[in-house]
C-alpha cells in the first residue's frame, strides 16, 4: 500500500486539538487496480476523536472564541447524536470549556454532560436540535455550536482538509466523492479543490431513502425508502450544504456498502464504517463512469467500530435481507458501468 502523508514533524503537541487534521491519504489497491484509476482514501479516523467531525468541532470553537461569542467559563451546547458531539466534547475539555450534548435517549457520549430527550421527528419542537437551540439562546452562559447552519463547519475543510488533499495528490485530482450530513465536508472541500482545478468533478453519494438525491433531482426533499446508514442524508436545506459545488449525484443501496466493506476488509485490510463504505462505493461508481486514468479521492469518515451494531451485525443484516457475499468487486464495477446514464444526476 502507498501512504502519502502531508507532513512529518517531531513537534510535541501542546493539547489534543493540535492532533486534529494532517491525516494520511491511502491508495485503495484493490479498487485502483480494478478500475485503472487512482482511488485514494483520506483517513479521517486518525483524528483523536476518531472522525472527520473533529475538524469542524475545532473550527466552530476557534471561530466562536475569536468572535467573542464563546468566553472562558461558558458551556458549549449542541444537539447531536454522533461524531460532532464527540469532537466538541474533546475540543471543549482540551480548551477549558464545559460541554452539554442534547441527545436522543439511548445514546451515549464520553465525558460530556448529557441532556437526553425523547426521540422524535425534526418538526417536533422537542427534537434534540430545537432543544439545543433553545438552551443556547435562553442562557447567557451557553454557546450553541449549530453545526448545520454555522459555516465555520465548511470553513474547517476549506482551510485545512482541501489544501491537505491538494498537497498530497500534488495537484492531480479529478474527482471528489462524499456523502452529506451537515454538508460541511463536501462544501469546504469542493469549494477549495474546484478553485484549484475548475475541471474537478464533485460527486455526492446518497443512501437509498435519503432526501438529498431526490432534492437535487426535483428540488424537493422527500424520503422514498429506508437506509441503515446514520448521520448522513439530511432532509432539509441548511447553510453548509448550500455552499457545496456539486457536479454529479448518485443514490446507492445498503447492499453495496456491505459488499464494499467486506471486500476491502479481505483484499486491503481496510475497515470501513457505514458512511465510509458508501463513500468508497461512490468512488467506485465515479471510476466506472469517468473511465481509467483518473484520480478520485474520498473519505474514511470515522472508526469502523461505530458501525458494528448494524453494518457488521449478521442478525441485523439478515433482518434487512442483505447478503454479505452478494457479489465481487469486479461484478459490482461491471454493474456500475452498465447502469443507464440517467441514474447519475448532473447538477447545474
Amino acid at each position: 500500500m502507498t501512504i502519502l502523508s502531508p507532513n512529518t514533524t517531531n513537534k510535541v503537541a501542546n493539547n489534543i486539538t493540535e492532533l486534529i487534521g494532517n491525516t494520511d491519504l491511502l491508495r485503495i489497491n484493490s479498487l485502483s487496480n480494478l478500475t485503472g484509476c487512482e482511488i485514494l482514501l483520506k483517513c479521517e479516523q486518525q483524528n483523536p476523536g476518531g472522525s472527520i467531525k473533529d475538524r469542524a468541532a475545532l473550527q466552530l470553537v476557534k471561530d466562536a472564541i475569536e468572535s467573542g461569542y464563546l468566553k472562558p467559563g461558558m458551556t458549549i451546547v449542541e444537539g447531536t447524536a454522533g461524531n460532532t458531539g464527540i469532537g466538541l466534547a474533546l475540543v471543549a475539555k482540551a480548551l477549558g470549556f464545559n460541554m452539554l450534548a442534547v441527545m436522543p435517549k439511548g445514546q451515549a457520549l464520553y465525558d460530556a454532560q448529557l441532556f437526553l430527550v425523547d426521540a422524535c421527528p425534526f418538526a417536533d419542537p422537542k427534537h434534540f436540535y430545537h432543544t439545543a437551540k433553545q438552551l443556547g439562546e435562553q442562557r447567557g452562559d451557553y454557546w450553541w455550536a449549530d453545526q448545520f447552519e454555522n459555516t465555520s463547519n465548511c470553513k474547517a475543510h476549506y482551510l485545512n482538509t482541501g489544501p491537505e488533499i491538494w498537497q498530497q495528490t500534488q495537484g492531480h485530482i479529478d474527482a471528489l466523492v462524499s456523502v452529506v450530513g451537515t454538508g460541511g465536508t463536501i462544501a469546504g472541500n469542493s469549494r477549495y479543490l474546484s478553485e484549484q482545478n475548475p475541471q474537478l468533478q464533485t460527486w455526492l453519494v446518497d443512501p437509498h431513502g435519503s432526501g438529498i438525491y431526490h432534492y437535487l433531482k426535483t428540488g424537493q426533499y422527500q424520503a422514498n425508502g429506508s437506509s441503515f446508514t446514520e448521520g448522513i442524508g439530511i432532509m432539509r436545506s441548511v447553510e453548509n450544504f448550500r455552499q457545496a459545488k456539486i457536479n454529479k449525484a448518485i443514490s446507492l443501496p445498503d447492499q453495496d456498502l456491505v459488499t464494499i466493506s467486506r471486500e476491502l476488509s479481505q483484499l486491503d485490510g481496510i475497515l470501513l464504517g457505514s458512511s465510509s463504505a458508501l463513500n468508497v462505493a461512490g468512488a467506485l461508481y465515479a471510476a466506472a463512469k469517468m473511465g481509467p486514468g483518473k484520480t478520485i479521492v474520498t473519505f474514511c469518515c470515522d472508526l469502523a467500530e461505530r458501525s458494528y451494531d448494524k453494518l457488521y451485525n449478521p442478525e441485523f443484516l439478515k433482518e434487512k435481507k442483505i447478503t454479505v457475499d452478494h457479489e465481487t468487486l469486479a461484478s459490482m464495477f461491471e454493474r456500475y458501468q452498465a447502469e443507464p446514464a440517467n441514474v447519475v444526476i448532473t447538477v447545474r
